[in-house]
């Protein structure tokens, strides 16, 4: 029976995309190594376990051979690292990027492999995050990419990945949900609040765009929060209310408290915009067409490599709202249908790579 340790990402996590790598990455272990292993999580703070991997808890492990750290490693047989799906990267600040490596350094002491599950790789736009990509790579027994553009940028660092993969969302269990909504819209908290990656007062007027579009064509919409915790500066939900209370009628608002509810109403959708990816990648696994409004170079690899191509760049795109519905008014989701067959065909595919890299484990 083999023990296995997740790095970052929970099952508890107020963001579904976080426990989307959890629930994703347990998946993935048991195809590799059977379904008797045990696989358990560890995410930045504490979650589904009751240790932190942060700075007290870094302070308190580091020079000690039984610190919090440490101590929690040894129990495992391999490392499955998540990198938090695109956290591996020094852009989030180089504190979050030391956390992981601290973590994989740990782990080499201890001797204990360490796998990177499917992730964006880098970009590294200090010298001191590229020692620490470089070092966490050198010393991964596999690395495994979520897109083509990530495998590149792994082989300047001079370690080629293991695998081309995909996200492991699909790698998720997909049950048929009746169609009962039309478009269901995520509305970005991280977008909606904060100048940190674009202009918020531009999201806002394009989502207000995009919905006063959508309903003068007559469509129904349902606005989706993909992030719930009220705590956070990146809570969905406010946005969402800011939205119901601006259009006051004919809106629908889902709060999910289960990642079950957020496959569910997005499967049951026509369509899905969203601005957090995995909102859209939920969609495209469940069989629905998305139309993911990106805003780091995280989307379009992971969407491209998958043969999608129903994308905005918030970036690029002077009218989001008004392209994005011309799209959803004049095309049929069932004309996209073999597109999303498509999609998990080649999802499956590359997911079938990374069970084989993973297979290797322990065992080379």
């Amino acid at each position: 029976m083999t023990k296995v340790l997740v790095l970052w990402a929970d099952t508890r996590s107020a963001n579904f995309g976080v426990q989307v790598l959890a629930r994703g990455l347990a998946e993935l272990a048991t195809r590799a190594w059977g379904p008797e292993t045990v696989v358990e999580f560890q995410n930045y703070m504490p979650g589904d376990s009751p240790v932190s991997f942060t700075t007290r808890s870094i302070a308190r492990d580091f020079g000690r051979r039984n610190g919090p750290i440490k101590t929690k490693l040894r129990e495992y047989d391999v490392i499955l690292d998540s990198g938090a799906g695109d956290s591996f990267t020094d852009i989030y600040g180089l504190k979050r990027h030391a956390f992981m490596v601290y973590a994989s350094r740990s782990a080499a002491k201890l001797g204990i492999p360490v796998a990177m599950g499917p992730q964006t790789i880098g970009p590294f736009t200090t010298a001191a995050g590229r020692r620490g990509g470089k070092y966490c790579l050198d010393r991964a027994s596999v690395v495994q990419s979520r897109d083509d553009v990530s495998a590149e940028y792994s082989a300047t660092l001079g370690r080629p990945v293991d695998a081309r993969a995909t996200d492991v969302v699909f790698a998720l269990p997909r049950t048929e949900v009746p169609k009962s909504r039309d478009v269901v819209v995520n509305v970005s908290g991280l977008l909606w609040f904060s100048d940190r990656h674009g202009d918020s007062a531009g999201y806002r007027n394009s989502v207000r765009s995009l919905l006063g579009e959508l309903r003068s064509a007559g469509r129904q919409v349902s606005l989706l929060a993909h992030v719930v915790d009220a705590v956070s500066v990146d809570d969905d939900v406010a946005a969402v209310r800011d939205l119901d209370s601006e259009f006051r009628s004919g809106l629908e608002v889902v709060i999910p408290r289960t990642l079950d509810e957020v496959r569910n109403t997005v499967g049951s959708a026509e369509w899905v915009v969203g601005a957090r990816m995995h909102a859209c990648l939920n969609a495209l696994s469940m069989g629905t067409p998305a139309i993911p409004w990106a805003y780091s170079r995280k989307f379009a690899p992971l969407m491209s490599d998958l043969g999608w191509d129903l994308s905005v760049d918030l970036a690029h795109e002077q009218n989001p709202g008004e392209v994005t519905a011309q799209v959803i008014t004049t095309r049929k989701a069932a004309d996209v249908g073999d597109q999303v067959k498509g999609v998990h065909d080649l999802a499956e595919q590359r997911l079938s790579a990374a069970v084989a890299s993973l297979q290797t484990v322990g065992t080379a």
